[in-house]
Parts: C-alpha cells; sequence; structure tokens
C-alpha cells in the first residue's frame, strides 16, 4: 500500500518498516505484511523522510556503445560514467560514492542508442517512469531510411503489435525528411526499432531527447547531471 501511495518502493517499504519508521493511524509498526485499512493514515518518520532526501537522482547522456543495466557481452554499463569527472560543472552538490549505492536504471535505452537515461537511488521515480501504470512520455528523434506510406504513419501512431500485444497509442510525426519524432507511454524492448520494421523503415539513429518534463538539453554525450530541487517528470 505504502507504495501504491507513492510513499517508497515496496523493497524500502519492508525496510522501513523492519526499522520502526512507519506509522499507521499513528501507530508504530514492525511487522512485515500487516494489513491496513484502504483509509488509513500512513506516515513516514523524520529519519525515513531524511533518507529518501539523500537518495541520488542522476541524468546521464548515454552515449552508443553502453548497456542501461548490468554488464553484459562485454559492453560497459553505463553507470560507469557516473564519475567525478564526467559530472557537469554546473551542479552545486558534488559527486559522492554513495551515490553509487543501489543506483539503477530507471528503464531502458538500447546500446546503439543515444540520449537521456536516468538512474536513481530512489524507489518512488523509479515507479513514477517504469511502473506497470507509468503514464509519462518518452520523446525520441529517430533517423530512419525507407518510405513511409500514409497507412504506416497511421499504424505507427496505433494499430501495431508487439509480441501479440497491441502497443498504447504513440505520437509520431516528421521532424524532417529523414526523421521521425516518437513520443511513447511504454517502453518495450527494442519497441521504435521494431515498430519501424512492421513498416518498412529501418532505423539508422535514436536519440531520447525527454523523459517526461525533463528535456535532454545541452547536456554533452557521456555526461551526467543531478536531478535538481524543484525539477519532477
Amino acid at each position: 500500500m505504502m507504495a501504491e501511495r507513492g510513499l517508497c518502493s515496496r523493497r524500502e517499504a519492508d525496510g522501513y518498516i523492519e526499522r520502526g519508521l512507519v506509522f499507521v493511524n499513528g501507530e508504530r509498526v514492525s511487522t512485515l505484511g500487516m494489513r491496513a485499512a484502504p483509509d488509513a493514515v500512513i506516515t513516514l518518520s523524520s529519519g525515513a523522510k531524511a533518507h529518501q532526501a539523500k537518495q541520488a537522482t542522476i541524468l546521464l547522456h548515454k552515449p552508443i556503445g553502453y548497456v542501461s543495466g548490468q554488464a553484459e557481452d562485454g559492453h560497459k554499463p553505463a553507470s560507469v560514467l557516473i564519475t567525478p569527472e564526467n559530472q557537469v560543472a554546473s551542479d552545486k552538490l558534488r559527486f559522492e560514492p554513495y551515490f553509487l549505492r543501489g543506483l539503477a536504471p530507471a528503464g531502458r535505452l538500447d546500446i546503439d542508442s543515444t540520449g537521456l537515461l536516468v538512474l536513481t537511488q530512489d524507489g518512488r521515480i523509479a515507479r513514477v517512469l517504469i511502473g506497470d501504470d507509468s503514464e509519462v512520455e518518452k520523446e525520441y528523434l529517430v533517423r530512419v531510411e525507407g518510405n513511409l506510406s500514409a497507412e504506416g504513419m497511421k499504424l505507427l501512431n496505433h494499430g501495431l503489435m508487439l509480441d501479440d500485444k497491441k502497443l498504447r497509442p504513440a505520437k509520431v510525426s516528421w521532424s524532417n525528411e529523414d526523421q521521425l519524432r516518437f513520443v511513447l507511454r511504454e517502453g518495450r524492448k527494442r519497441q521504435i526499432r521494431r515498430m519501424c520494421e512492421l513498416v518498412g523503415l529501418k532505423v539508422t539513429g535514436l536519440k531520447r531527447v525527454r523523459i517526461g518534463r525533463i528535456p535532454l538539453g545541452d547536456l554533452p554525450a557521456g555526461q551526467w547531471r543531478l536531478l535538481r530541487d524543484g525539477e519532477k517528470f
């Protein structure tokens, strides 16, 4: 229930309960799995809130050649780029080793794609971005080869299926003569590349330029910055 209310992730909830940092209707809770009434008032202690305040969320401009998550097939994970040297100079809070503890990508970006990748220690942000009920938009610029018919454009916007499951409606339009703009509210594996294949296009370049209200902006490839106070996806 705490995760559903956006207080923390399920894993964090278990840890907070075990440490006695959760209150239901003003009573401290220390038993995992205890059910609370739908109208129960659930709060976190000041200690839990202080822990959440220290959790880092990092915006990285992932270059081509890095995988989003764990190292695979000899390719390095994007997290190896989170170093003091790669942090933008404009960040007031500078790199601390604890930033890397429990840091995980909130979404994927293929090895042959570039652009905005979010890595976070905060389960609340991960849920907002990649939870099953996430409605956060992701925007991409996609360079393509091939001819796209009016019917093909219509299908890209709505009507395609991947893995026997219908895709959510998308917003797809031409950005210029050889580049499409995709705005999606889901993130299936290699989704855009597979969508393009289904309408006879070949993707030659893919860059994510926005997640929710956070744009990639002028963040250089290979560099990162912290999510700033007041910024929300």
